[in-house]
């Protein structure tokens, strides 16, 4: 019952970080005022947090080590690769160019985690 609680926190979790990184994304590419707004610096920080305790959650009721199971591993190597990605769309990229194309960029490493999530496949759709 706890581990089908975490998994639906964290499916929960991953739908708003999504929904809330288009949203930033889009803004950032209008220029938007909306991204200095309180909420959107706090928001993000506080869905991601619970993901990933979720996610560690899941591990530990499950007794899974990502050592143990490459696709975890994976989405874990991925999930790294997303937030950097993140961080150049919505707040280092040196233009408006770079920070969309590490937006679309980020876009399709957080869809290869979820394919990851759902094939448990470090190469899903391949394998």
């Amino acid at each position: 019952m706890l581990y089908t609680s975490l998994k639906f926190l964290h499916l929960g979790c991953v739908a708003l970080t999504l929904g809330l990184f288009l949203l930033r994304g889009l803004w950032m590419l209008q220029a938007s005022p909306r991204l200095q707004q309180r909420w959107v610096g706090i928001l993000p920080h506080v869905v991601d947090s619970t993901l990933l305790a979720a996610a560690i959650g899941m591990l530990l009721v499950a007794r899974m080590s990502p050592l143990d199971h490459p696709w975890l591993l994976a989405k874990i190597t991925a999930l790294v690769v997303y937030v950097l990605l993140g961080s150049i769309a919505l707040k280092r990229g040196a233009s408006r160019q770079v920070r969309l194309r590490a937006w679309l960029a980020a876009l399709l490493v957080f869809g290869y985690i979820v394919s990851v999530a759902v094939s448990k496949s470090v190469l899903p759709g391949l394998v």
